[in-house]
């Protein structure tokens, strides 16, 4: 059996998150190395891409976290196996990450700057995304995005979900989500609840 470790922030939600659950999910044991910010500051420039998650595989690194949630995915039975059910899951999960990226851009701002720019995401691309996941989800059939079954589209969307009505994010409104595509929120919900999801946060407490 090969050697993982994971390397990613030091919470409980983001790019490396669902990868977590995923190994969980999988019985696969793996080295959940969490970094803090200053840390990844000091090493960011030795990261290929300059980003994390990073994953070592017998000490040769991947990264990409969509990459990586596929690999452990597959190996998890999170991932269909169908093509077509595939290319749905990675659909969800491409999407995702392309809004994680215009959240992202508004890091750093401050005061007025980051409230003009959050304000103009919520009225923007936000809305564009959680209408288009909205019908992903229920191209899938409304409980889960692909195969009928959970897979790691479900876990990005539960993570990321979650994310958007935490309050965490200023001023993104926490009920956006739920104005806009409260099937997502109810997604949410039943991620929460699966057994493979409660099963890994039950082991981290």
């Amino acid at each position: 059996m090969p050697s993982y470790k994971l390397t990613y922030f030091d919470f409980d939600g983001g790019r490396g998150e669902p990868v977590r659950i995923a190994f969980h999910a999988a019985g696969i044991d793996f080295e959940d190395h969490r970094v803090s910010f200053p840390q990844f500051g000091e090493m960011r420039a030795s990261l290929r891409f300059n980003a994390l998650p990073v994953l070592e595989i017998d000490g040769t690194v991947v990264t990409q976290s969509n990459a990586i949630s596929r690999y452990i995915g597959e190996m998890g039975d999170l991932y269909p196996a169908d093509e077509l059910q595939a290319l749905y899951c990675d659909e969800v999960m491409d999407a995702f990450e392309d809004l994680s990226h215009h959240i992202v851009r508004t890091f750093g701002l401050e005061g007025e700057e980051l409230r003009a720019a959050r304000e103009k995401l919520a009225d923007g691309w936000l809305l564009v995304f959680l209408r288009g996941l909205d019908d992903l989800l229920a191209r899938g059939g409304g409980e889960y995005f692909a195969d009928n079954r959970l897979t790691v589209a479900d876990l990005k969307a539960f993570v990321h979900t979650r994310w958007l009505t935490s309050g965490s994010l200023d001023h993104i409104p926490t009920d956006l989500v739920q104005r806009v595509a409260p099937s997502l929120v109810e997604h949410q919900k039943r991620i929460e609840g699966d057994p493979v999801v409660v099963a890994y946060y039950a082991s981290r407490s």
